[in-house]
């Protein structure tokens, strides 16, 4: 067997991608989409006409609305190739604003359902923002489920889990890169590898004290930057990865030297010492604010999400 089909035996495999014809090679789950995978997507001569195609037919309408009828155009090509779910991205120019979030994923939803897609086979996807968490709060009581993104604190995932969110994505690669940046030429690769990796150790504690306090909120491992950050988290509800490296996984045959294993466990995580922890919004933004990683990088990645948008709003201005 390959690691990829043991990994198979303990988490569920989603591909980060939005390409959908290297979804179908490795027959997924579920799939995850953001502004930069759409936007590296649709420059691919293969998807153009996708482009042109939404804008030409709504050509007139407001730019926001063609850009989510584009994102729903994509998820349904993906949902045609997967037996589960989608993950489609509210713009992240709304992550401080609750109500409009809210809004616009309601639009999306809509849209999926005019396109004959049940709203339980997509995934709202939302930065982790205190309004962002609310938002997707309002929004799960609704019954439309969210998946809350760029997330790289235990208190971002906490906040998740108590507003009852279906699924989190907690990012291992950037967590990865602040840490190994920051160390520079002190940074030693092999000491921080597998179950030592900052990415992986976040993942791990987020994952140990959901199941240790009964939190049905699912968590899914994402950003990962090797396949011994992904091997290292066997056992995560769901992993999300990319194209490239589920193919390095499937290439890899597993051996007696080279054995996987089972990383993360409920029933270990239920007999772990974890004392309960409460979010409100004071503590949650001091917390936060206490984490100089974890505030560099939802800035970060919330300002890159946004220069990708208006990129792919500008090629729709020229379609």
């Amino acid at each position: 067997m390959n690691q990829l089909q043991v990994l198979r035996q303990f988490t569920t495999v989603v591909a980060d991608t939005g390409d959908f014809r290297q979804i179908a090679q490795f027959q997924p789950q579920d799939a995850t989409t953001n502004p930069s995978l759409v936007l590296k997507a649709v420059q691919r001569p293969e998807y153009a006409p996708l482009l042109q195609e939404t804008v030409a037919r709504f050509r007139g309408y407001p730019t926001g609305e063609i850009m989510d009828r584009l994102l729903v155009r994509l998820g349904c090509e993906i949902l045609a190739l997967i037996p589960g779910r989608v993950s489609t991205e509210v713009d992240a120019r709304l992550s401080f604003d609750e109500d409009a979030t809210y809004a616009r994923a309601e639009r999306i939803i809509d849209l999926y359902q005019a396109a004959g897609i049940a709203s339980d086979r997509v995934l709202i996807k939302i930065a982790a923002t205190w309004e962002g968490i609310r938002a997707a709060e309002r929004l799960e009581r609704r019954g439309i489920h969210c998946n809350l993104t760029l997330l790289f604190s235990f208190c971002q995932a906490l906040a998740c889990g108590q507003a009852k969110v279906r699924l989190i994505s907690p990012f291992v690669g950037r967590i990865y890169d602040w840490y190994k940046a920051k160390a520079g030429a002190a940074w030693d690769e092999a000491a921080s590898a597998g179950a030592q990796d900052p990415g992986v150790r976040s993942v791990a504690h987020i994952y140990h004290y959901f199941k240790r306090h009964g939190i049905a909120t699912e968590v899914m491992g994402a950003s990962f930057r090797n396949t011994g950050q992904i091997l290292a988290l066997a056992g995560c509800d769901l992993l999300t990865i990319s194209p490239e490296l589920l193919a390095q996984l499937a290439a890899r045959d597993v051996t007696a030297d080279a054995p996987i294993s089972r990383a993360l466990d409920p029933d270990m995580a239920r007999t772990m010492d974890l004392p309960a922890v409460q979010y409100d919004e004071p503590a949650f933004r001091f917390a936060l604010n206490q984490d100089a990683m974890a505030t560099e990088k939802l800035a970060e990645g919330i300002r890159a999400f946004v220069a990708d948008t208006e990129k792919l709003e500008a090629l729709m201005r020229v379609a």
